[in-house]
């Protein structure tokens, strides 16, 4: 007898996604999707060589050392390559490692962090077309993203990483269908997905690194459920429902419409909501920085005119980017100022800008910035549009009793504010400035824009082990 947060299903899940999943082909898949896709991955890429810049790369890496790692796999961002579930943990790891990666919004997965890194891993090893990996690559963006939605933001409110505990399952089945598994074998793929699905969000109440680890752990972890899978290993037959099943598990009371996630997937291209990033901190907080930058340009403030800020989310963002609000006001390290709303908010008001460098220690200990972050409070504004745009806005009053208000009902780069391909392109350069010259950085983006004419994933493979300047 099926749960009572189960809705009654016609056939497993876990059957319907294979056999969907199986019969996509390439013509299947509108231009605009297609198109989009490479803006996706190429601005994954980007950010993977900008995290060679930084430190939690190099430890990462010599994690890979102490254990061992031989193998022809490619990492992005170096000549020396290892085995091939290391390379996918640690493309995940650079691809999400700075939090400046595409997200769908309603599922709040960081959907292209763990479907490229596996799907990657075995285009090079089998020397696969670049539609191929193109394809694959969306099979498993729209599995994820379909997949977390019905949870409708609960697994972050019982303490579960969206990208670290879905991510595993559309790469494993794209990770399958590339090693040959029929139907069957995809369907105990998922199945043994389940008991490898992990990602706890621990990491807010310290800073730590361990959400970057999450999608390069779901993207190994897939690699080695799909080689299962195909090989005969015995997975439960259904991953989703049943009462030890997934969203049983990790969203519980959750009402999934099985029927509805396998008739949407591959129909409505969840693709299109896909958005991707015009700032480096967490997805939550754009729409309040784009407020503040707005009311800053408009009303030529300076930070010694406010008297006080409210920042306006819906109280389901509070537990990420809000509380506690006196360790939000004051961000311990670069990783903490990502996950505070006061932080993003007050430097976005002092510098005019938020990019990569107002992470560093001198920007995030700059006293201006933490004495504006103390004059900040939050609240509940029922306009917010969450989960299905990360709206939000701010609120200043000024010390001669002015009140100046901005919301953004839809943040940009968000479905009908998508970023454009020169906006992309922008910011793949200035990500890749960080470790590779322009000339480097701008062959790999023409590679990546034609990946769909590539015979194999060869050059491109050799264009992305372009050794940094950061490289350990």
């Amino acid at each position: 007898m099926q749960p009572s947060h189960v809705k009654h299903q016609t056939a497993p899940l876990a059957r319907a996604i294979a056999e969907r999943a199986l019969a996509l082909k390439v013509d299947d898949v509108p231009q605009d999707v297609w198109d989009y896709l490479k803006l996706c991955l190429a601005d994954a890429v980007g950010i993977a060589f900008a995290s060679r810049h930084y430190d939690f790369a190099a430890k990462t890496l010599q994690s890979l050392d102490v254990l061992g790692s031989k193998g022809s796999a490619s990492i992005i961002g170096q000549a020396g390559t290892v085995a091939l579930r290391d390379a996918a943990l640690m493309n995940g790891l650079l691809i999400h490692g700075l939090d400046y990666d595409d997200t769908h919004l309603a599922s709040v997965m960081h959907c292209s962090a763990s479907a490229l890194p596996a799907t990657l891993a075995l285009a090079e090893q089998q020397q696969l077309d670049g539609r191929s990996l193109l394809l694959a690559t969306l099979i498993a963006i729209e599995i994820d993203a379909l997949l977390g939605t019905q949870a409708g933001g609960v697994f972050q409110q019982v303490g579960f990483h969206p990208t670290g505990v879905v991510g595993i399952f559309g790469a494993t089945v794209a990770a399958a269908r590339l090693l040959g598994g029929d139907e069957a074998a995809l369907v105990k793929s998922q199945g043994v997905a389940l008991s490898l699905s992990s990602g706890s969000m621990a990491f807010l109440d310290d800073g730590s690194w361990t959400k970057r680890l999450h999608p390069g752990w779901a993207a190994s972890s897939a690699l080695q459920a799909a080689s299962l899978g195909v090989s005969g290993f015995e997975g439960p037959d259904e991953a989703y429902g049943g009462r030890f099943g997934f969203y049983a598990l990790y969203a519980p009371g959750t009402a999934i419409e099985t029927e509805a996630i396998s008739e949407q997937l591959f129909t409505e291209w969840a693709l299109r909501a896909v958005a991707i990033k015009p700032y480096p901190i967490c997805h939550f907080n754009h729409a309040p920085v784009d407020a503040a930058l707005a009311l800053r340009e408009q009303y030529k403030l300076s930070v010694d005119e406010i008297a006080s800020i409210t920042v306006l989310l819906h109280e389901r963002q509070f537990g990420v980017v809000v509380d506690p609000i006196e360790s939000k006001r004051a961000p311990q390290g670069e990783y903490d100022a990502k996950f505070s709303v006061p932080y993003a908010v007050a430097t976005a008001l002092t510098a005019g800008r938020f990019g990569l460098a107002e992470l560093e220690d001198a920007a995030r200990l700059d006293s201006d910035v933490l004495a504006l972050a103390q004059r900040i409070h939050c609240e509940h504004d029922a306009r917010s549009c969450y989960p299905d745009a990360f709206s939000g806005g701010v609120r200043i009053k000024t010390k001669d009793g002015q009140v100046l208000e901005h919301f953004e009902e839809i943040n940009r780069g968000a479905a009908g504010r998508l970023l454009g391909a020169e906006q992309v392109y922008e910011k793949f350069m200035a990500n890749c400035a960080l470790t590779i010259s322009h000339e480097q950085a701008e062959a790999l983006w023409q590679s990546l824009q034609q990946m769909d004419e590539l015979e194999d994933v060869t050059g491109l493979m050799g264009l992305l082990r372009t050794e940094t300047n950061k490289a350990s």
